[in-house]
């Protein structure tokens, strides 16, 4: 098998939005993790839960993944499979990588921007969570920028293994 050392992560504005993102995502797991075990504590002893802590977990469980998107975009460590690719040569297999990325550039691309919208729009209409009344708008948006910033990492791949160092 081919030696596929990657190089060293990428420096610059993007790796530290990235790396924020990713920072921020894990604080939001453990406040998530925390809220649900204060919960579950609550429900045991009282009978009754934190109310809306289901909409605040779910608001934090989805921030958490977007958070580390663009981070795990940037260290190539999102999924890869190279199943049908270890044999050919390493050029060949830049381009194929270069291509994927791409495609995941253009996906994240996209979902930033529907997230944009979506979040321009849940602003307008005033909607907001069932039992706590939170505004969701804030929400959408964060997830818009980590998708943004996914589709800036990625493009930042495809950029460097078409010149060859990737």
């Amino acid at each position: 098998m081919p030696d596929r050392t990657e190089p060293a992560p990428p420096r610059g504005p993007i790796a530290g939005l990235a790396a924020t993102l990713a920072f921020m995502g894990g604080a939001t797991l453990l406040a998530v993790a925390l809220l649900t075990t204060v919960s579950v504590l609550k429900r045991w002893l009282t009978s009754q839960p934190i109310p809306g802590d289901f909409e605040m977990v779910s608001l934090g469980a989805g921030l958490t993944v977007m958070g580390f998107l663009a981070y795990g975009t940037l260290l190539r460590t999102n999924i890869l499979v190279d199943s049908f690719t270890t044999w050919l040569p390493r050029g060949v297999t830049r381009v194929v990588d270069a291509f994927w990325m791409l495609v995941w550039c253009g996906v994240a691309a996209v979902l930033a921007e529907r997230l944009f919208v979506g979040a321009r729009e849940t602003l307008a209409s005033g909607t907001t969570t069932m039992v706590l009344g939170l505004p969701t708008w804030w929400a959408i948006g964060v997830g818009a920028a980590c998708f943004a910033v996914t589709a800036a990492a990625a493009l930042y791949w495809v950029a460097r293994l078409v010149a060859g160092r990737g």
